[in-house]
């Protein structure tokens, strides 16, 4: 972030040359102000002008006014001496030194004697290409255009490389002065590919746009787009030379690279290979799009409170405060590769007939539209009634949408978003109609409909927004009642049944340690919630279904990691045992009633937590786990409530799970299983509680501990599709490393893959890019800590290999279906891939 505000400001600051820094400099060029052979009004100009200058209070515009002083000499040359020409000519030049204004020929050739062999051949390459391209003016082709660029980003890498390499503390006055031209040189490179690009996209409109690209790839001429693509790569690369995520330009560059050599071909695998070319290719433009969104949200962020206190204090207008951060971001070269890639993408989607739509719950409904930034509590106003639409600018997967509004029927969001993110699950379960939209030009008009109402309607056809009144409800396009009471008919099946499933056993009766530890394989929903009970049958499901194949021959085999279960009860005998109790019980039955306005519940909740998370579990318990777990394996500490993955509430997310931690270390391990027990009293999760109609008495924790799996892939199977409902298809969507990706609002697109139950037909939906995936690493502690790393897809098999994309789909397919059967209704199934096994970690029924 800082290295932003430095760039813009380091061509701002005065030469570092001695001749500035002198204590008497340039007094032969202030004896031009005393000659006697030019006009009075113009020597009072020089002299302020050189008064300035002495004083080192010159500025920008005392620059300009010396290049117009210039002009008016060059225009009438008969009023002045040769002498005094000439002597002006200096003072400009070493007025624009000072400035460090000179052009970006002038700059670069002023460091040429510094730059070593490699570099004067990369100075002599770009010279070259920019005077042919100058000459050519008006008449220059696109290939002169990507030359340049080329020849500019081989010369800035020299130069950025070389500023690498950092100053001694002593190093002399001349060599500060030749890293300051070497920085501006840098800078300048990136101004002129502002240029360059701008020039391109001219171009590329000229002869027909998208449009033009779209048509193209429709008849699978795919070398036009070559150019774009180069150029594409080279503004991406510009980004990672000015230190804006090196990393993450570094893989886009990789997959670009890799889409233009790869080609088109007429079939990948079973599929259509126009159409996988044209989607592995949007999945990176996606990505490139997303870095310059980032780009210009950091420094909108960084912005606008200093700009503001500092324009104020420098008397600046209004205006010109306001679209400051604006003009720096458009007046940027990122600027310039944004617009290339919505270019890009319009052909893209054009071609695959795609609109930017994306329908994670289908639905009709019909309410007000209202723009937000986030879906927070309080974001609508209180005195807006009857049925809202949110437009909703970001999204971080967390989120309810209940708690933003009871009378929220319907989202647009302006992001990507996995489908079973846990933002998704509830949305699906709350019944709120829900899509994101990618597409700038809808978007646009999206927005036009800000507090008007209108007609939502989504579904595996398309998606469409027009203009409509509120007599067009009924019963069929309102996706939510209503209550008198503000509150809203979340769960239409009404309150799940819970009978059974909180403990009856008084805690107090459960010996020294609590209840034990149960095996995963005894776990059951009265005693270790429906998430742990799940897995305990999965565990027996994985021991039989080595002998299953789908109706293809298709194994449907795969493996569930160990586990065991702290019983529901654990957490009330741990407070019992801290003596905690009875402040626990009341902070609990403070929190059913607790007002949200003045912030008494969050005050609560917190209390609850800081209460709840000082606890932990007793030492032989760990022990226990430790017998169960030798070794320092890895673990991770999972909720199971007696109030999530049930049939009426799923509670995706609203629980806590740890991972990455082990028994060896006691301090750090119980830490996580204090952590998920006081996840049951998050804000969050009280407000969903009460939304369903369940007592927060009612509520308890179990905790569910498995190994820790370093998986190459993650995903979430839809047994049913939540789009068009089909019962032959099952859905999956994949993502690299860990499952967190997924389930958290992780901006990006995961693997959709379709697979026919019954004919084994596999159908890419989408390709992945999301920029970063979680893992765990053997060599790093088991601290409750992942780490990130950057993705490149051209080195992902289900991206790369249509032949693994279709095996493992079918695979998927086939475990999904079996499951499904095995569990009586549609499942959300959740598990990942390592090496060739498939693990399930989790399964729940899948909101209908």
């Amino acid at each position: 972030m800082e290295l932003l505000v430095i760039r813009k400001i380091h061509p701002c600051l005065p030469s570092f040359k001695a001749e500035f820094t002198a204590s008497v400099p340039l007094t032969r060029i202030r004896d031009i102000a005393h000659r006697n052979d030019i006009p009075h009004d113009l020597k009072q100009e020089i002299k302020h002008t050189i008064q300035n200058k002495l004083h080192r209070n010159a500025g920008p515009e005392d620059l300009v006014a010396t290049e117009a002083m210039l002009a008016r000499i060059t225009r009438d040359p008969g009023q002045y001496s040769e002498a005094f020409v000439e002597q002006f000519k200096i003072f400009h030049l070493e007025l624009k030194d000072f400035f460090n204004a000179g052009s970006l020929t002038e700059q670069l050739e002023s460091i040429r004697e510094s730059l070593d062999e490699r570099g004067i051949a990369a100075l002599v390459m770009f010279l070259e290409c920019k005077k042919s391209l100058d000459a050519a003016e008006g008449s220059s082709s696109i290939l002169d255009l990507i030359k340049t660029m080329r020849s500019l980003g081989a010369l800035r890498e020299v130069i950025v490389r070389g500023l690498e390499s950092g100053l001694r503390n002593d190093a002399p006055d001349a060599a500060i002065a030749m890293r300051q031209k070497w920085r501006l040189c840098e800078i300048g490179l990136e101004d002129y590919s502002f240029v360059l690009l701008s020039r391109l996209l001219n171009m590329l409109e000229a002869v027909g746009g998208a449009n033009w690209f779209a048509d193209n790839l429709e008849s699978k001429n795919i070398s036009s787009w070559n150019d774009p693509l180069g150029a594409l790569i080279v503004g991406v690369h510009q980004l990672s030379l000015s230190g804006w995520k090196p990393e993450e330009c570094a893989a886009i560059q990789n997959e670009l690279t890799a889409w233009q050599e790869k080609g088109l071909f007429a079939k990948e695998g079973s599929e259509d290979g126009k159409r996988i070319w044209a989607l592995r290719l949007k999945a990176t433009l996606d990505r490139s799009r997303r870095l310059t969104e980032e780009y210009s949200e950091v420094l909108l962020q960084l912005f606008p409170q200093k700009v503001q206190m500092l324009g104020k204090a420098l008397g600046i207008p209004e205006n010109s405060i306001r679209t400051y951060a604006e003009a720096e971001i458009r007046a940027g070269v990122i600027f310039q590769v944004s617009k290339l890639c919505s270019l890009l993408l319009k052909a893209v989607r054009t071609a695959l007939g795609s609109e930017g739509w994306d329908v994670l719950v289908p639905g009709v409904v019909s309410g007000t539209l209202v723009q937000v930034e986030n879906i927070v509590p309080g974001s609508l106003p209180s005195s807006l009634e009857g049925p809202v639409i949110l437009v909703v600018n970001k999204a971080d997967g967390d989120e309810e949408v209940t708690a933003a509004g009871s009378n929220i029927a319907g989202v647009v969001l302006l992001q990507e978003l996995p489908h079973l993110s846990h933002l998704g699950v509830r949305a699906r379960q709350e019944k709120v109609i829900f899509v994101t939209c990618e597409d700038e030009e809808k978007v646009s008009y999206i927005q036009k409909l800000e507090g008007k109402c209108v007609r939502l309607e989504a579904s595996s056809s398309g998606v469409s927004i027009s203009p409509s009144s509120l007599d067009d409800r009924d019963a069929d396009s309102v996706a939510k009642n209503l209550s008198t009471n503000g509150s809203s008919a979340v769960y239409m099946r009404g309150p799940p049944d819970l009978t059974g499933l909180s403990p009856k056993a008084s805690y107090s009766n459960k010996g020294s340690s609590s209840a034990g530890l149960i095996l995963l394989a005894d776990a059951d929903a009265q005693t270790s919630g429906a998430k742990a009970a799940a897995c305990g049958r999965l565990a027996s499901l994985a021991a039989v279904s080595d002998k299953v194949y789908s109706d293809l021959g298709v194994p449907a085999s795969f493996r569930v990691p160990a586990g065991v279960v702290i019983p529901f009860g654990s957490m009330e005998w741990a407070l019992e045992q801290n003596k905690s109790m009875e402040t626990f019980m009341s902070l609990r039955e403070k929190i059913e009633t607790a007002r949200l306005e003045d912030g008494e519940l969050d005050n609560l909740c917190h209390q609850l937590q800081q209460l709840v998370s000082s606890v932990q579990p007793p030492q032989d318990l760990i022990d226990s786990i430790m017998r169960v777990f030798p070794g320092n394996v890895r673990l991770i500490v999972r909720s199971s409530a007696n109030v999530e993955d049930l049939a009426g509430m799923s509670a995706a997310g609203l629980y806590e799970s740890i991972p990455n931690v082990s028994p060896s270390n006691p301090t750090v391990f119980a830490s996580a299983v204090s952590q998920v027990w006081a996840s049951l009293y998050t804000r969050r999760a009280v407000l969903s509680r009460r939304a369903a109609g369940v007592s927060q008495k009612d509520a308890t924790m179990a905790v569910l501990v498995q190994e820790m799996l370093a998986p190459d892939l993650s995903f979430v199977l839809h047994t049913l599709s939540p789009t068009d409902h089909d019962h032959n298809y099952v859905e999956a969507e994949i993502a690299p490393g860990l499952g967190e990706t997924l389930a958290s609002g992780t901006r990006g697109t995961p693997w959709r893959l379709s697979s026919g139950k019954f004919d084994g037909l596999v159908k890419t939906v989408a390709f992945a890019n999301f920029s970063e995936e979680m893992v765990v690493s053997g060599a790093s502690p088991a601290d409750g800590e992942v780490i990130r790393l950057t993705v490149d897809y051209s080195k992902k098999p289900l991206t790369v290999d249509p032949v693994f994309r279709q095996q493992l789909s079918q695979r998927l397919s086939a475990v999904g279906f079996f499951l499904e059967r095995k569990f009586g209704c549609p499942q959300d199934v959740e598990g990942c891939v390592l090496g060739k096994d498939i693990y399930v970690v989790q399964t729940r029924p899948q909101p209908l």
